[in-house]
């Protein structure tokens, strides 16, 4: 069986989430399918957290690259598993097992992996890798929820 797999651009990655700058982390996509997306964030010396984390040996937040794979994650429910996107939110719940191997620093492309391990009605579990030049550099199991979008 064939798979459809979709490239996203930056404009409908924002018809997707709700993230905005300085908190998109995802550039593009350059494989989504039912279970899987692959999507990258490049690292620019120009990114905000640098100017504290740290002076003089500037480092990409772990929890950032967490977070980047998280609304990678995000885009594949809402591109995929998601009817009405504009109506539903996906909330972290968990993140287990999340581990960081590497620094990611400016100038690096961050292309990450995330994988659909579990769906129960609105409770999802993903594992994600994120790599730079085919090394890992940070790897998680993460849980999230469909939840409605209320104002």
């Amino acid at each position: 069986m064939h798979k459809h797999m979709d490239q996203l651009k930056i404009e409908e990655i924002k018809q997707l989430i709700p993230h905005r700058y300085p908190f998109l982390l995802v550039d593009r996509v350059l494989e989504v399918e039912e279970e899987r997306i692959l999507s990258i964030k490049n690292v620019s010396v120009n990114e905000e957290f640098f100017n504290g984390h740290f002076p003089g040996r500037p480092m990409m937040p772990g929890v950032l690259q967490v977070e980047a794979m998280a609304q990678s994650g995000c885009l594949m429910l809402m591109h995929s598993h998601i009817d009405d996107p504009e109506n539903s939110l996906i909330v972290f719940s968990g993140i287990n097992r999340a581990k960081f191997r590497k620094s990611v620093v400016p100038g690096d492309q961050l292309v990450m992996e995330v994988e659909l391990v579990n769906q129960r009605r609105n409770f999802i579990t993903m594992e994600g890798e994120a790599k730079v030049e085919d090394n890992v550099v940070c790897e998680l199991e993460a849980s999230a929820a469909i939840v409605p979008n209320e104002e």
